[in-house]
């Protein structure tokens, strides 16, 4: 497994470094996890999008933004080039929403897309 830190394919607002980081703080994430992007199959448009803490994998990617290691399966890579993570905390909406350019369709939620 390499360990490799490489440009990051995905940008992270103020906001939701803010927020990641006041995550990782109040949960205790243990050493050894670090923030997870990803797509699976499934929603509503076809994939979703995948964040969370995790170990890194076999197949993972290692890239920093904003002081934060992220982890990325590298075949989820083409999905998510130039994605934008963000965080919303106002009245209509509140949590992390992704503005992805590879995106054709997406669902009203904003949790899943096409492309």
């Amino acid at each position: 497994m390499s360990t490799e830190t490489l440009t990051s394919p995905i940008q992270l607002s103020d906001r939701a470094a803010e927020e990641i980081r006041n995550i990782m703080q109040a949960k205790s994430i243990p050493d050894g996890f670090s923030l997870r992007v990803g797509v699976r199959g499934g929603g509503c448009s076809g994939m979703s999008y995948i964040l969370g803490f995790d170990r890194r994998r076999d197949h993972d990617i290692s890239f920093e933004v904003d002081g934060i290691t992220v982890f990325m399966d590298k075949r989820h890579g083409l999905y998510l080039m130039g994605t934008t993570v963000d965080y919303q905390d106002g009245l209509n909406a509140r949590g992390f929403t992704f503005d992805n350019p590879n995106a054709t369709a997406t669902c009203g939620c904003g949790s899943s897309f096409a492309s």
